[in-house]
């Protein structure tokens, strides 16, 4: 039986996952109220499939607790924060949830830490606090990194084809956890060690998040000059060994926005590019705030009340507002005067901000100019609602004239 600690964005889909493909699972969360829903049948997030994924675990037997189980194996997907003042990782939930699997786990079982984690975090956090315990590693207990590569919005589909990376101190025990994964997993599946598979994983959030800043600052530049970036962007991704990403109105998430500061916490002489990359895309939001009061001046708009904010989410068609740049974008607001920019998302149900709205043409009546932060799928099916509004359009999907762009 494998006993997966932490039901939330990544530990629920692979708990269910799992389920779904015949293994023995149980999911624990300390959380009462999250455990309740799901027994009683209801998922607790958005995201295509889970719904019916959800089903065919429960079907197969899946049972959820807040208890951690008697057993031989553990994944462990507990969030991984950040110090915002240090940049270094903030291990202290996963070290707690392994202090309590250690408290009923049977001799020789292993623990998978899913959780992004800084490179050395499993030597520095994760073996003392087995080693504290009385235990032996490779006899007692085995430890085993096999961070999770699925975006939300897209779970179910990355986790049956995404490649995985497998990080253990013993061949062995990384083969016996591949054949777990290779339950579900039709992707490759790489047994290496456990430092190299916490490198791999950051480093590829790292990657995406420098390649973004360069399209941000490119699209600085460009609004500098009076130049379209889109255009510069597509052509120049012509060449066969250019890719590069489009600017947006800042970077969420728990992955992208996070993970690369790890690198920058543990190595920050080391880490010009990416502490700056950082640094970009951490302003973009008050870059955007910025183009708002420009265009307002621009178009005679006098109060930010008829201003409105589309999307309050990290990205488009999902319900997950971690790091969201709509967030880090109102809260840069209040720090100058009391934000009454309004604000709306088709994926928040519950009141999460001031001036929020929860109908679209209520949103759109109320307001003279619209900020597209998210590209959810509904305001591309609704553009003809938006004709006649000022539009600072974030993400070049408005192919009308007069729109304006970051």
């Amino acid at each position: 039986m494998v006993n997966v600690i932490g039901l939330g964005y990544i530990g629920l889909p692979t708990a269910l996952m799992l389920a779904s493909h015949g293994v023995d699972v149980v999911g624990t969360d300390y959380n009462i109220e999250l455990v309740k829903t799901l027994n009683e049948g209801h998922t607790t997030f958005k995201e295509k499939g889970l719904d019916d994924l959800f089903q065919d675990a429960l079907q197969s037997g899946i049972t959820f607790s807040t208890d951690y189980q008697a057993t031989d194996m553990y994944i462990i997907s507990v969030p991984t924060p950040y110090d915002k003042f240090s940049k270094k990782i903030d291990a202290s939930y996963v070290i707690k949830a392994v202090e309590s699997v250690l408290k009923v786990a049977t001799k020789g079982a292993i623990i998978v830490i899913e959780s992004t984690v800084s490179p050395g975090t499993m030597e520095k956090f994760i073996r003392p606090t087995v080693l504290n315990a009385g235990y032996e590693l490779g006899s007692d207990i085995h430890l085993v990194h096999a961070p999770e590569r699925i975006i939300p919005g897209n779970m179910v589909y990355e986790l049956l084809h995404n490649n995985r990376t497998i990080g253990a101190d013993d061949e062995f025990i990384g083969n016996k956890v591949k054949n777990i994964y290779s339950s579900f997993c039709q992707g490759e599946i790489t047994v290496t060690d456990i430092k190299t598979a916490e490198m791999t994983k950051v480093v590829e959030n790292t990657f995406r998040a420098v390649n973004i800043a360069f399209a941000n600052e490119l699209a600085r530049i460009c609004r500098h000059d009076n130049m379209d970036v889109y255009e510069i962007i597509k052509i120049c991704n012509m060449h066969p060994r250019v890719n590069i990403l489009q600017p947006g109105p800042g970077v969420g998430g728990h992955c992208i926005s996070v993970d690369p500061w790890f690198l920058v916490g543990d190595y920050p002489s080391l880490t010009n590019v990416i502490n700056q990359s950082m640094k970009t895309n951490d302003t973009q939001p008050d870059y955007v705030l910025n183009r708002i009061y420009e265009i307002m001046n621009e178009n005679d708009i006098k109060d930010t009340k008829r201003v409105g904010l589309y999307g309050l989410t990290y990205k488009e068609n999902v319900d997950d507002m971690r790091e969201s740049p709509t967030l880090q974008l109102l809260e840069s607001q209040h720090k100058h005067l009391a934000s009454e920019l309004k604000v709306y998302d088709p994926f928040i149900s519950s009141d999460v901000v001031e001036y929020q709205y929860h109908d679209l043409d209520e949103f759109l009546k109320d307001i003279d100019m619209i900020v597209i932060m998210v590209k959810h799928d509904e305001i591309k099916q609704n553009l003809d609602k938006i004709k006649g509004k000022v539009v600072l359009d974030c993400h070049n999907i408005i192919n009308l004239p007069d729109v304006y762009h970051i």
